[in-house]
């Protein structure tokens, strides 16, 4: 194709051009006193603003800023124009209009910006998830540049919802300490009535490569997954948790999180937003009258009720590092998670695998904070975006219409009990439901490590709540190479994965979510046990032992495990306790004693094929050396500008 191809279309419409215009008619609400004493940034922006068309004398009003991850181009018919990453963001112009359109009415002026999110799905097994947990930080500097770019707005409203753009828009929030902030949360993708959901969906290949699913099947399971063209995924991952927590935070209106995209109510959860914004704003309400210690403390106490993905260690901590908060240790999601019952009944971790649509309309966030009431587990005293302490909502919501009237549709639709999805105490203890998160410890993670113990298929775990494994390691250095083993029949019933340096060093500290998902979903998983110095997505199950610390390319002792080593796992699904341990070689005569296993591991050298992936970007590179130095997974990997401050001056000091 030549130049003259490519330019030449034969319409003579391009030469029809005006190179001068009338401009706005009208004058700007301006006063000598503005004139004089206000910067010239506010003037200029009034007259921006009437060139976009805004009516010039309305230009005096209070600034209000959507900021969103809207991604994609919508036509008129929600038809695709062009496609977005994902779902999650493609529909959130609905929602930005109808906060804008309660702004506008309640005489104040909306501005929309966006910071668009990638997909873990979409980038699960390539190089793109390399930069996944990274984005985060990156996006969140991105959203609070951009608020300091309106500096006299009055309020910030952010409207996200999957699983990285969703926590940078929270710790973008959390960080406005003196203005009215709230979250509107994007909602969740409807269920397809005869579809699968679309963290089982993601297996398809794992499922096929192993004969147990033909291909037909998967061209129409990988076909009818998502039943709405908005919203975050099915199921309770990283994007359901985030909406669930904000609501903890107290950031996001009562019963706003997982709201069916693209219904009546998910449209009016975003104009109820807005008003809240606006009476935040005029009471002098702010985020750092709403995001306390406390209410940082309530967001881990709905975590660990919902039975959320463990992501959150890495995204709660951030929020609570952005808002000025106390920073969680892992002491006090150990403390929570053992007092704090388990509640709710829905995908991945079941009993009933219930889509998360089913958990809003049995009540949401706020019935299961009443359950948590009545435990004496919430701190009540806490201010809200509603403008009203947490006790005062709670009140509210006991005895509203609201709540009685989805409880009665999701009987009448679903005919599913709204108390078999979000349970009592009582009932979830005979249930079978366990707490959420063990953090084991042992000579491979003697920093710790994480596993989702709620998630241990329930037919491997003994009477005592009991999860043992004594198996054979097979390591890989690398997420490829061990689903290449999955798929080609070589990992058996009984094998103990290993995938080292994968943690923040070596790939971004990638998501391992397709070995993880073929475990859950391929019949013999339950039986394969996975550790690593990675992490999962909120989606995972089964006995998978993620966060492992030191990470290999720290020199952990994971990085010096072998093909053939002996490896103990031990998770007490009850008391919260968990180990991981080195044995010895499977080919010793005599395995030594648990305190010889430790001296061996250690005084070995690192795996000879342990290093940074190749294709690791020096974007994430950089994130990785910032994130480490300033106190690394167990902080949320943020950036401590404090600690990175004091590491260069050490630096430059020895030089």
């Amino acid at each position: 194709m030549s130049v003259r191809d490519i330019l030449d279309n034969n319409s003579q419409d391009i030469y029809c051009v005006r190179t001068h215009a009338a401009g706005p008619q009208g004058e700007l609400p301006l006063t000598p006193d503005m004139l004089i004493n206000r910067p010239s940034g506010d003037i200029f922006g009034m007259t921006m603003n009437a060139g976009m068309g805004w009516t010039p004398d309305e230009l005096d009003r209070d600034g209000i800023l959507l900021l969103s991850t809207l991604g994609g181009l919508r036509g008129a018919d929600g038809k695709p124009v062009a496609l977005a990453l994902h779902q999650g963001h493609y529909e959130l112009d609905i929602q930005m209009k109808a906060a804008a359109e309660v702004i506008k009415m309640h005489n104040a002026l909306p501005y929309a910006v966006y910071v668009s999110d990638p997909c873990d799905g979409r980038t699960q097994g390539t190089t793109g998830m390399f930069d996944s947990l990274p984005y985060r930080n990156d996006a969140s500097m991105v959203m609070r540049r951009l608020i300091r770019s309106l500096p006299g707005a009055k309020a910030v409203i952010g409207v996200a919802t999957c699983d990285k753009g969703l926590p940078a828009t929270m710790m973008a929030l959390a960080s406005q300490h003196d203005k009215a902030t709230v979250l509107i949360p994007g909602g969740a993708t409807l269920p397809a009535r005869h579809g699968e959901d679309n963290g089982k969906v993601q297996t398809i290949g794992a499922r096929f490569a192993n004969g147990e699913l033909s291909l037909q099947a998967a061209r129409r399971a990988g076909c009818q997954a998502c039943a709405s063209s908005g919203g975050g995924c099915q199921f309770l991952g990283t994007a359901g948790t985030s909406q669930v927590v904000a609501e903890g935070l107290g950031l996001a209106l009562p019963h706003s999180a997982l709201a069916p995209s693209g219904e009546p109510v998910w449209q009016e959860i975003a104009r109820a937003s807005a008003r809240a914004a606006l009476h935040l704003s005029q009471r002098g309400i702010t985020t750092k009258d709403i995001l306390t210690d406390e209410a940082i403390e309530n967001a881990m106490v709905v975590h660990a009720a919902f039975g959320g993905s463990t992501n959150l260690l890495l995204h709660i901590p951030a929020i609570a590092h952005q808002a000025g908060c106390r920073i969680p240790t892992v002491e006090d999601w150990t403390r929570i998670n053992k007092r704090v019952p388990r509640l709710v009944s829905v995908l991945p971790n079941g009993p009933v695998y219930h889509p998360t649509v089913n958990a809003f309309m049995a009540g949401g966030v706020p019935e299961v904070m009443l359950h948590l009431r009545s435990l004496g587990l919430l701190h009540e005293e806490v201010m809200t975006v509603t403008g009203c302490t947490l006790k005062e909502n709670l009140d509210w919501w006991e005895h509203s219409e609201r709540r009685q009237r989805f409880k009665a549709l999701l009987r009448a639709q679903e005919q599913v009990e709204p108390d078999e999805v979000i349970m009592s105490p009582q009932q979830a203890l005979e249930r079978g439901l366990t707490s959420t998160i063990t953090f084991p410890v042992g000579n491979i993670a003697p920093e710790g490590s994480v596993i989702k113990s709620t998630a241990i298929d329930a037919s491997v775990i003994n009477d005592q709540g009991i999860y043992y494994h004594k198996g054979v390691a097979k390591v890989y250095s690398s997420e490829k190479t061990a689903i290449y083993d999955i798929k080609h029949d070589k990992i058996k019933a009984g094998d103990i994965l290993v995938i080292i340096g994968v943690g923040p060093s070596g790939t971004g500290m990638e998501e391992t979510y397709q070995v993880t998902s073929a475990l859950k979903h391929l019949s013999y998983g339950k039986h394969v046990s996975l550790i690593t110095d990675a992490r999962f997505s909120g989606v995972s199950t089964g006995a998978c032992i993620g966060h492992v610390g030191p990470e290999a390319l720290a020199g952990g002792a994971i990085g010096k495990l072998r093909t053939g080593d002996l490896i103990e796992i031990k998770i007490d699904c009850r008391q919260l306790q968990g180990e991981v341990n080195f044995l010895g070689s499977s080919t010793d005569e005599k395995l030594p004693s648990r305190e010889e296993a430790s001296v061996i591991l250690n005084a070995r050298s690192s795996h000879p094929d342990l290093m940074p992936d190749p294709e690791l970007p020096d974007d994430t590179r950089l994130w990785a050396m910032l994130q480490a130095v300033s106190g690394g997974t167990w902080r949320g990997c943020i950036y401590d500008v404090d600690k990175i401050n004091e590491a260069l001056r050490g630096a430059i000091n020895k030089s």
